[in-house]
């Protein structure tokens, strides 16, 4: 039975008893999807963070004290 596209652009990678380690995906195909899942992991690692309201940093970003 031949494998789907999807199969072929997106491979398990494994270790010696066989356990999935890492995933690797066609960034061609699969490139937008990348970016909202790794937009997701960045959000996620950052929630906890302090936030800055947004009129401060407008405010900030006027005086030339933040960079774009």
């Amino acid at each position: 039975m031949a494998k789907s596209t999807a199969l072929k652009a997106i491979q398990f990678v494994t270790d010696p008893k066989g356990k999935k380690t890492a995933l690797q995906i066609d960034l061609k195909q699969y490139g937008e999807l990348w970016e909202d899942i790794y937009d997701s992991i960045l959000a996620r690692e950052r929630e906890k963070e302090p936030t800055v309201p947004w009129e401060v940093e407008k405010r900030l970003r006027h005086m030339g004290k933040l960079n774009d």
